[in-house]
């Protein structure tokens, strides 16, 4: 009977100690959430504010009286340019450019992946040198050639090199490649698929989480893309939201911080909205990358 009990409290303390893990591990959790969704809050709640409110009355996340027409101020845009046009701009760049991104990054990946051809390996190891490339160093040259070809002030800068896909993209598909069995591609083979074919009809379809994953990091980084743009584009007609937010905040004058604020927020939504309806592909893709089959 004593060593019965003895049993149950040991049981019992198991347990509550696993409670009391769960509550510090919940607790840290909620305060962690907190900490990274606070500057976003504070965001939200600054683009509801007076402009003279927000500055003065920092900590505070109500507005002590709620400022739709923010949003309307921010939206008429400045010098008759409206901020629909920059987000037209945006999307155009963003979309095109994802597009253009993880299409060549597959077909670049399934090259290295599964097609022999001589000096795949020297070619994929100077593949892989480039990333230690930083942006600045490639950024004067390009401009020289696309000064060149007269595509300054146009989006083709932003377009054009992406045609080439990207060095991350395609080292990530290639590890999800791998993953998937060769003996797939033998069977198509031998009932006469082409190269191509295994890789429209096999491949393609097996790789979709990584094709979405890239697509989602690709829109992220060229919707937020700010040097490109400011280095490229010259006519406000052009501007992405990026660069337009940052010539809305004029240095030089007296600054509507509301109207900014409220442009912040609505540049937010894409990118929230992206995450929420395709995450469980990004998870699927983070997770699946570089497993082997």
């Amino acid at each position: 009977m004593q060593q019965a009990l003895t049993l149950d409290q040991l049981k019992l303390q198991q347990q509550r100690s696993k409670r009391r893990r769960g509550v510090v591990y919940y607790v840290g959790v909620i305060l962690i959430a907190a900490f990274m969704l606070y500057p976003v809050v504070w965001l939200v709640a600054s683009s509801l504010k007076a402009p003279d409110e927000i500055w003065t009355n920092v900590a505070s996340l109500i507005p002590s009286e709620f400022h739709f027409e923010n949003y309307a101020e921010g939206w008429s845009g400045f010098g008759g340019i409206t901020f629909a046009t920059f987000f037209r701009n945006s999307f155009i760049v963003a979309g095109f450019g994802t597009l253009f991104t993880v299409v060549s990054s597959a077909i670049v990946a399934y090259g290295f992946a599964r097609v022999k051809f001589v000096g795949s390996g020297i070619w994929f190891s100077i593949m892989l040198l480039t990333l230690m490339l930083p942006n600045q160093i490639l950024m004067i040259p390009q401009y020289i050639i696309f000064n060149q070809l007269d595509w300054i002030n146009t989006f083709l800068p932003l377009l054009v090199p992406k045609l080439g896909g990207d060095v991350f993209f395609i080292f990530m598909i290639i590890q999800f490649i791998r993953g998937i069995p060769v003996d797939l591609d033998e069977a198509a083979m031998i009932d006469g698929c082409s190269k191509t074919g295994i890789f429209f009809r096999i491949i393609l379809p097996q790789i979709v989480p990584a094709l979405v994953t890239a697509a989602i990091f690709s829109f992220y980084w060229t919707w937020e893309d700010f040097l490109g743009p400011l280095v490229y584009l010259q006519d406000p007609n052009l501007y992405t939201v990026s660069l337009a937010l940052r010539a809305f905040a004029d240095t030089g004058s007296v600054t509507n911080w509301g109207a900014v604020f409220a442009m912040l927020t609505l540049s937010l939504v894409p990118v929230i909205l992206i995450f929420v309806f395709f995450q469980r592909y990004l998870v699927e893709g983070i997770a699946t990358t570089g497993l082997k089959g």
